[in-house]
């Protein structure tokens, strides 16, 4: 009897405060003798902009951090592919001492990118044939506008298999596609073994039986890390698979681990600091609604639109007087969000400010997570070239009443397409995805031109 154990990560989405323990704990159990293999995957989001460190190093840090857990094999998630702009994705893994396995990520021309492979067999000392797949989230709205084409899951999978029959006798995908896509797979493909997953941040203690097929994934941020133990007869077929997960809050700290967390931070901080946007006059110092009016002209701008909307939720801390740096914009709007120019018939329109007005009380204090959401509460909404009169409900557009049968462009976010609460943007929106810039990115380029930096302080800018 071969016996296997497979640790996985999956969503880690930066929280280094938790890398120091993962680490040691990932190197130690790589020792295990008391097996015969052990296999270490990542499923996906291990990096994170919202951290400064991340953001400053285009991801580098993150990946030299991976090197130094020894993995095998790991899937990108949404926060690599769609994240980052092509050209950053095109370089993330130059220096990875791992493969990347995605098999429904193509270039535009439907070439393979030449950091990924679509699949692979790793052989064990025993002879066993381990298939591997990995697969990410098959977001068209927002790969295409990134340059990428992703293929959808079942045309995939119907592509793949038959290419690799015969090639394997355990097959493992690495998934980063969230626990109802990863049973869909589960029903829908009985050759599978074992799924590796990650997306949703579901947390499986003991994992989940869908037909004959096992679902893993360790929830989100590293606070736990999964432990799977596979056996196979020495006929090669799979017996038992055993997955559980160890909680990273049970793992023994080291007395340099808060010096050395703190250190990310903190270099991450240092090198965007040095890289200086604009010179912000008095009336933005501390004020929140400042700098969503100037923040709603910047995404009017870049969308080349009248309109916009944004929600004072979305500002972690306010602008200042002064210079303003990278790591300020970083700080205030760490959120990984695009702007999108959603193009509206007059009478949806009204809909989309009824449906706005509506929850405005809801989502003042409502707390949200998810949707590339970096902040505590959703806050309330503000219009730039938009007027809402409560008693008629008659919607205003630059001070006349809305022609229910003319088109009108807003410059909206991602994030508002993807919440529940406007389904308006979503159902009957013209959106169109303005990639690869960032909403920091878009607001600092447009404070930058607005407030240029003059004299010694544009000496020193290196942005």
């Amino acid at each position: 009897m071969e016996k296997i154990r497979i640790l996985h990560t999956n969503d880690l989405h930066s929280h280094f405060e938790h890398f120091p323990k993962i680490g040691r704990y990932l190197r130690e159990a790589q020792k295990d003798k008391s097996v015969d293999q052990i296999f270490t995957f990542d499923a996906g989001d291990f990096m994170d902009r919202s951290h400064p460190l991340t953001d400053a190093t285009y991801g580098q840090a993150n990946i030299k951090l991976m090197n130094s857990f020894h993995y095998d094999a790991i899937t990108i998630g949404n926060n690599e592919g769609i994240s980052n702009s092509h050209c950053v994705v095109e370089k993330l893994f130059d220096h990875a001492n791992f493969p990347v396995i995605l098999a429904n990520l193509r270039e535009e021309d439907g070439s393979m990118p030449h950091w990924a492979v679509q699949d692979k067999i790793l052989l064990t000392k025993k002879g066993t044939r381990i298939g591997l797949i990995g697969l990410t989230a098959a977001y068209p709205l927002s790969y295409e506008p990134n340059h990428w084409h992703v293929k959808m899951l079942k045309e995939t999978m119907d592509g793949v298999l038959p290419k690799m029959k015969g090639q394997y006798d355990v097959l493992i995908l690495i998934t980063h596609i969230g626990l109802n896509m990863d049973t869909f797979l589960a029903r829908n493909y009985p050759q599978i073994d074992l799924i590796v997953g990650g997306h949703s941040h579901d947390l499986l203690p003991h994992g989940k039986k869908v037909e004959n097929v096992w679902i893993t994934q360790t929830g989100k941020w590293g606070n736990y890390v999964g432990n799977t133990y596979m056996e196979i007869d020495d006929n090669h077929h799979v017996q038992k698979i055993i997955p559980h997960v160890v909680p990273t809050s049970l793992m023994k700290p080291n007395l340099d681990d808060e010096e050395t967390i703190l250190g990310y931070r903190q270099k991450g901080k240092e090198i965007l600091s040095r890289e200086l946007v604009a010179d912000l006059p008095e009336k933005y110092d501390n004020d929140r609604e400042a700098a969503l009016q100037v923040s709603m002209n910047a995404i009017a701008n870049f969308a080349g639109t009248d309109l916009a909307m944004l929600s004072s939720g979305l500002f972690l801390t306010p602008f200042k007087k002064g210079i303003l740096t990278k790591y300020d914009l970083q700080k205030a709007l760490p959120h990984s969000m695009h702007v999108v120019r959603s193009t509206l018939k007059g009478s949806d329109l009204w809909r989309l400010v009824m449906e706005i007005e509506k929850n405005r009380h809801f989502l003042d204090q409502f707390p949200l997570q998810g949707m590339s959401f970096r902040g505590k509460i959703f806050g309330q909404m503000y219009y730039k070239g938009i007027k809402f009169d409560p008693i008629s409900r008659v919607v205003f557009v630059n001070g006349k009443e809305v022609d229910p049968y003319r088109e009108y462009q807003i410059a909206v976010l991602d994030h508002y397409v993807l919440v529940p609460f406007f389904p308006t943007l979503a159902i009957v929106g013209d959106n169109e995805f303005l990639f690869p810039k960032f909403l920091r990115e878009v607001i600092g380029d447009y404070l930058a031109k607005k407030y240029p930096l003059t004299g010694s302080e544009n000496n020193g800018r290196t942005n």
